[in-house]
């Protein structure tokens, strides 16, 4: 996949020297763009040279419901008309990449059985914060298999604190 990171990293960083003014509200549009974009039969549909790049246009964003800014709309022309709506959830994580890196802080996917929201994720937020070092933009995914605890991902970093790692390791030290 480094042909794709390489695809992508110019588009990554021409948006985000446009969207430097509000960079949080280029990623509102673009990250919906992305997941649709990754869409395999989107893909296909994009890659038919019997398809317009208007109709391609109106189908990104008509599924991913979001409203477009003017340089959104340019953007994401560019993008189809340069045949790169394959790259495009490429160019988004690039994206986020650099906005991360201009405001300090990481993306943490907390992965849990169970379901937290609202002060309870602002708690662990915190106490991941101050155990990394840094701001996390922290999101949720339930993952039933942990049992319990939670397993935090951020970056290339794991901290895996779950029913189900202790068991692997009482099962490994057991073993040994």
């Amino acid at each position: 996949m480094a042909e794709l990171a390489t695809i992508a990293r110019p588009y990554a960083e021409a948006l985000f020297k446009a969207a430097r003014a509000d960079l949080q509200a280029a990623d509102a549009w673009l990250q919906p763009l992305a997941q649709v974009a990754s869409n395999p039969q989107l893909q296909e549909f994009a890659a038919n040279p019997k398809v317009s790049s208007a109709q391609v246009f109106e189908l990104l964003s008509g599924v991913a419901k979001v409203t477009l800014p003017e340089n959104g709309k340019n953007f994401l022309e560019t993008v189809i008309d340069n045949g790169r709506v394959s790259a495009l959830p490429e160019i988004a994580a690039q994206f986020r990449a650099l906005k991360n890196a201009q405001s300090g802080s990481s993306d943490a996917i907390v992965q849990s059985a169970f379901p937290i929201e609202g002060a309870a994720l602002a708690d662990v937020s915190a106490l991941l914060e101050k155990r990394f070092g840094r701001k996390l933009n922290a999101k949720v995914q339930l993952v039933p298999e942990l049992i319990g605890g939670i397993r935090v991902v951020v970056g290339d970093e794991v901290l895996d604190t779950s029913v189900k790692s202790r068991l692997e390791q009482m099962k490994t030290a057991l073993m040994a």
